[in-house]
């Protein structure tokens, strides 16, 4: 298999951890190799957290510039301060209000590279269906909704009703289910 490289940015505890173990444990439940590294920086204060993670047969933890498949952001400007990751014709995932992403700034950098952009206000869909703190799910539903890579919307959606506790696990599959489906709309 192909490594397939994930970048996911975001600021200190808005779970960037969690999504990356998501995607780390669905890999394994499939039987993949998975390679990661985290940098956490300030994330105590809400700075700058980011994860790699590599699934197939890489030799390295690190994503270089410029060879990142998804990057998958839960901050609109680490979206933009971790773009360079992604290589040409990559795929970007932002918590962002989606008639304004991305910025004019940057679009002509994103055109140019052949880079698909989506965006959802992920904290405003899972602030809507009760669970504020679920942000990081919601932007693995959406994610999950638009097909790529090896990781399916049914491994995942299996791997979030694993992980989740008994009294979580009702509210997590909602907010799964329907961030999926918002992301299923836009196709």
């Amino acid at each position: 298999m192909k490594t397939i490289n994930y970048v996911l940015t975001g600021l200190g505890g808005q779970g960037i951890l969690f999504m990356t173990k998501v995607l780390a444990t669905t890999a394994l439940n499939k039987g993949y190799n998975i390679l990661g590294a985290e940098t956490h920086g300030m994330a105590q204060r809400g700075g700058s957290v980011v994860s790699h993670l590599r699934i197939g047969e890489a030799r390295s933890s690190l994503i270089r510039a410029g060879a990142a498949d998804f990057l998958l952001s839960m901050d609109e400007s680490e979206a933009y301060r971790y773009l360079p990751y992604l290589k040409k014709g990559g795929k970007l995932f932002a918590n962002a209000p989606s008639k304004r992403f991305p910025d004019k700034r940057v679009a002509a950098y994103i055109e140019k590279n052949n880079i698909e952009s989506r965006a959802m206000e992920a904290a405003k869909k899972a602030m809507e269906l009760g669970s504020p703190r679920s942000t990081n799910l919601a932007m693995v539903a959406f994610y999950a909704a638009f097909g790529y890579g090896p990781l399916t919307s049914d491994d995942l959606r299996a791997t979030v009703d694993d992980m989740s506790p008994g009294s979580f696990k009702k509210t997590n599959l909602n907010i799964f289910d329907a961030c999926y489906e918002t992301g299923r709309q836009m196709i």
